[in-house]
């Protein structure tokens, strides 16, 4: 089967077999996830402080924060959607 004939639920399905196939094959999850974690506390770092001013102990509090934010926000707008979807589908009843 190729890549044409596939549906976009059959490619989801492809996609979410390698990633479980790839994780299922990694022994030291926090070594292949170092590199991302360290660009993301250093964005929320840069964020906070662009100017590289504040001591690291306050910089380190606000970018803790900052990522709270962040996530937070994003959790925000997944109930949203999620209450979108549901209203399209005539399932909301609140």
């Amino acid at each position: 089967m190729g890549e044409e004939d596939l549906t976009p639920a059959q490619r989801s399905l492809r996609a979410k077999l390698a990633a479980h196939t790839s994780w299922a094959n990694t022994s030291d999850r926090a070594a292949r996830t170092a590199a991302a974690r360290k660009a993301a506390d250093e964005r929320f770092a840069r964020q906070v402080d662009p100017d590289g001013t504040l001591p690291p102990r306050e910089r380190a509090e606000r970018a803790a924060n900052a990522r709270k934010a962040y996530f937070t926000a994003l959790a925000l707008r997944s109930t949203r959607a999620r209450r979108r979807r549901r209203t399209r589908r005539g399932e909301d009843s609140s």
